[in-house]
């Protein structure tokens, strides 16, 4: 008997499974990247205000930086612990009307200017950030 066994291997590739899968992915991807919040400052810009303000009647504290890190408050050096002691003083003696300016050198450590800024973040301090010249 002669009997021929067809052992050819098919070349076809299927691009439909594939394809589904690229689809599912993508999908997969657009909910889950919609999903996820930036981890980001979170900054008020200047803008128009509805109501007029006054201005503050008190002058604000000056936090300056120089390039090496070192703070000044009010022109007075100080350490990034003690600096926030008399920050919280000064918050709770001024109230609403704590204000400071932050004036930081353009060489100096961004981790420092940052660490001024969540200070003033945290202890409710309207900040402004300003050129040191």
């Amino acid at each position: 008997m002669g009997l021929k066994k067809k052992s050819k291997v098919s070349a076809e590739f299927s691009m439909s499974s594939l394809t589904d899968i690229i689809f599912l992915l993508l999908i997969f991807f657009m909910l889950t990247s919609s999903m996820v919040v930036p981890n980001a400052l979170n900054l008020r810009l200047p803008g128009k205000s509805k109501a007029p303000t006054a201005p503050s009647k008190v002058d604000p504290m000056s936090v300056t930086l120089d390039a090496r890190g070192t703070y000044y408050l009010n022109g007075n050096k100080i350490n990034a612990s003690s600096l926030e002691k008399q920050l919280r003083a000064m918050r709770k003696k001024r109230g609403k009307d704590a204000s400071m300016t932050i004036k930081p050198n353009p060489m100096s450590p961004t981790e420092n200017v940052v660490q001024v800024m969540d200070m003033a973040y945290r202890l409710d301090i309207q900040a402004i950030m300003t050129d040191p010249r």
